[in-house]
């Protein structure tokens, strides 16, 4: 299934996304998640709709984010750093997300902000020291789209990373779920900026796997469903300026897209 949340006279809904004769359709409403308790299913009628013409809102209202730094070879060499011996992990704040179509804006702080575009898991049901032997599949609702957006010259000089990811509309998410891909078997990941391919890479690449990414997280904490894990980024990041449009796109999910905008 595929499903994405977006906004009507009733509020914001969630509706599931199907395919007629190549065009998608928002064809139902469907039931909040869990993690989302402040939104109530709209009572009236509802008629299908294009999802091309609905306002969408962030696929996925998490309660944490959880990253995963250098989990490409050529992106840990791109920044000079050595590739992790195990998943490299770091928490984006819940305020930073945005919706596709919703404007990165970037902050006076930073001299350098970057795009980063990947594959992020989203988590079905509650997590906790997932066994070695254990299906993560059961665990796993779907997967979207995330551009980890980062303040490059801040992460540096901070030494850690969370005021350099963390800035409001520091991750587009969408921009819709869908449990219909399979990164095990390979899927292509672009970003482009204003249509310039800038990043190209495959989710085979990946150092650590979803389920050694899945078992490594939850042995130290608690995944929620809603909980939403990007997998890292391919080499190729570059920064971005007020009247850019960033687009990543992964296959079988769809097309992040966000133009650049400055703070003020």
């Amino acid at each position: 299934m595929k499903y994405c949340r977006f906004q009507t006279d009733a509020g914001p809904q969630y509706g599931e996304v199907v395919e007629r004769a190549g065009t998608l359709w928002i064809e139902r409403l469907l039931p909040p998640f869990e993690e989302d308790p402040w939104t109530k299913l709209a009572s009236d009628g509802f008629e299908p709709v294009p999802f091309a013409t609905v306002k969408l809102l962030a696929a996925v209202v998490p309660s944490k984010i959880v990253c995963i730094g250098r989990n490409y070879r050529e992106h840990a060499a791109e920044l000079g750093n050595e590739v992790p011996k195990e998943p490299l992990l770091f928490l984006k704040a819940p305020s930073s997300v945005i919706a596709a179509g919703e404007a990165i804006r970037i902050p006076s702080l930073s001299q350098r902000v970057d795009f980063e575009g990947e594959l992020a898991v989203v988590m079905g049901k509650r997590a906790t020291k997932i066994g070695a032997e254990e299906d993560v599949r059961p665990y796993i609702r779907g997967y979207t789209i995330v551009n980890d957006v980062t303040a490059r010259d801040l992460q540096k000089s901070d030494g850690q990373w969370s005021r350099a990811k963390g800035f409001d509309t520091f991750c587009p998410m969408g921009p819709l779920v869908t449990d219909e891909v399979d990164p095990d078997a390979g899927l292509a990941l672009e970003t482009r900026l204003n249509g310039e391919v800038k990043q190209h890479g495959t989710t085979l690449d990946l150092i650590f796997g979803v389920a050694a990414l899945l078992r490594h997280i939850t042995a130290a904490m608690t995944l929620l469903p809603g909980d939403v894990i990007p997998t890292g980024t391919p080499a190729g990041v570059a920064p971005m300026q007020p009247g850019d449009r960033v687009e990543v796109t992964v296959e079988g999910i769809g097309t992040l897209s966000n133009p650049v905008a400055s703070s003020q």
